[in-house]
């Protein structure tokens, strides 16, 4: 456990990272005695700083909803993490990668709440009902820690992971389709590089944003109307490359594309030999 000036230095050491988009040695290094309750409270320190710049919270996500994952991390239960409104990225608008220290992809759908979830005794049934539509999402992560090496009280307190997130154009009512069996394949251009079924999220993602309505209820939060929720990944996470365009297509639910404009200096380089030509 630490103690409350520890938790803020741990939280300023991420919040510098993320500004300087320079990794940091894990905090588990850094803090042995750091836990969950810890990683926690030094995310919310840094998620109450971005509100006080002026963004607000436009979802949650949930990590660690494979049981894949959950052995890698030896935890028997998800974690969570907040999406800014900063972190709603408009498909078709290609992401600078260089504003990121490591970035990667994931394959999600995401649920849009038509109206808030209750908290504890929180139901599948209850999300269904409250779901106004689902969408096709990529999911953009990204590690304030060097080189991906991570542990969970790692990922908790550098909000899971979060880096940003885009939402498909297509529009389905829960009814319309079973959220807990949907095939989606992701392509880098043409080629097909992931695939998988949204079964791998605790076996139905619509459980896992009833975990999570669940769990935030206990520090006083509710996910609203309007939120969008982010269950977790149904393949592997998959690091992107400048110059890149990344497609996932879902059975059902449409397709969403993300591109990543080109590094800096290859786009320098394009722009020069143009004007020489």
């Amino acid at each position: 456990m630490l103690d409350p000036e520890q938790r803020a230095e741990a939280a300023g050491v991420l919040w510098a990272a993320q500004r300087d988009r320079a990794p940091v040695d894990p905090l588990t290094a850094t803090y042995p005695g750091i836990g969950v309750t810890d990683a926690y409270e030094i995310q919310l320190i840094n998620v109450r700083r971005q509100l006080a710049q002026g963004r607000t919270v436009s979802g949650h996500k949930v990590g660690l909803s494979s049981k894949v994952m959950q052995q890698m991390m030896g935890v028997d239960e998800p974690d969570y993490g907040h999406l800014l409104s900063d972190m709603l990225l408009p498909e078709g608008v290609p992401v600078e990668t260089d504003r990121y220290c490591s970035p990667r992809i994931e394959v999600e759908i995401g649920y849009v709440l038509g109206r808030p979830l209750p908290g504890e005794g929180c139901t599948t049934a209850d999300v269904l009902a409250a779901t106004e539509y689902l969408v096709p999402s990529i999911e953009l992560i990204d590690s304030r820690i060097s080189e991906w090496r991570i542990g969970l009280a790692d990922t908790i307190a550098d909000n899971a992971s979060s880096a940003g997130v885009v939402l498909g154009s297509a529009r389905v009512r829960p009814g319309a389709l079973n959220p807990a069996d949907i095939a989606a394949v992701l392509y880098r251009g043409d080629e097909e590089i992931a695939r998988g079924n949204t079964s791998a999220v605790l076996g139905d993602p619509t459980e896992a944003v009833a975990w999570l309505a669940r769990t935030v209820a206990a520090y006083g939060v509710r996910l609203e109307a309007g939120h969008v929720v982010l269950p977790g990944s149904c393949t592997k996470a998959v690091d992107v490359r400048a110059g890149e365009e990344y497609r996932a297509e879902f059975e059902g639910l449409g397709s969403v594309t993300v591109g990543f404009a080109p590094a800096a200096e290859e786009a320098h380089s394009t722009g020069r030999h143009r004007r020489q030509n």
